[in-house]
């Protein structure tokens, strides 16, 4: 005799489609608590080198990178590179030449112990983007109004994706793009140049990135 398949039934098909429905449940919260701690570790860093900024100015009466004693006061294992003291940091936040003082910023503040590492490289954030600091526009010898008409000392974050932007954005200040202490630049390559044009407004698409400037 032939021997009868038995199929299963529909209480065995519900535990199955039950127990399907956990695990993407499971893996579509995982991601979203990465995504929710991302927007932590973004909004942490800008406060953090912020933080930096201010300790160092208290201390010692310098604006970091522009410090024109950084030198003197640390002159081994290996010597610092002063700025000149006008009061302004030269250099792009994304610079890559070396004795920029946007780039001795971060020298500054990490041989002060205000923050960790050593050198002068800007720092990365979750997304592979760069950390960096601007005076206006960069140019030093017109220092004027930049990303949307932020002035004086900014910092830069790039690469943040439209999820942590608008996040970064609410919870730092207004939540718009073109206004407030917070804005962004809507790019699509890694660590561009601050064209000075904020975007209108953020857009959620899924696969929009900004570069997010704040006021220091």
């Amino acid at each position: 005799m032939r021997a009868t398949q038995r199929g299963f039934t529909l209480v065995e098909i519900a535990i199955v489609l039950v127990i399907i429905g956990l695990l993407l449940g499971g893996i579509l919260k995982g991601q979203e608590m990465i995504v929710q701690a991302k927007i932590k570790n973004a909004i942490s860093e800008l406060s953090g080198a912020s933080a930096a900024y201010y300790g160092y100015r208290d201390r010692y009466r310098a604006i970091p990178g522009d410090d024109p004693n950084a030198a003197t006061r640390w002159a081994t294992p290996s010597a610092a590179d002063s700025g000149n003291g006008n009061g302004v940091v030269e250099g792009l936040y994304n610079s890559t030449t070396a004795g920029d003082e946007s780039r001795e910023w971060w020298d500054h503040l990490r041989r002060a112990g205000f923050i960790s590492g050593a050198g002068s490289q800007q720092p990365l954030n979750a997304f592979t983007g760069m950390i960096g600091v601007q005076t206006g526009d960069g140019t030093g010898t017109n220092p004027g109004p930049t990303l949307g008409g932020l002035t004086g000392l900014i910092i830069c974050s790039s690469g943040l994706s439209d999820k942590v932007s608008i996040a970064l954005d609410s919870q730092m200040d207004d939540g718009r793009s073109a206004a407030g202490t917070v804005r962004a630049q809507l790019h699509t390559g890694l660590n561009p140049n601050i064209t000075g044009t904020a975007a209108s407004d953020y857009q959620e698409t899924g696969t929009n990135s900004y570069t997010v400037c704040r006021t220091l």
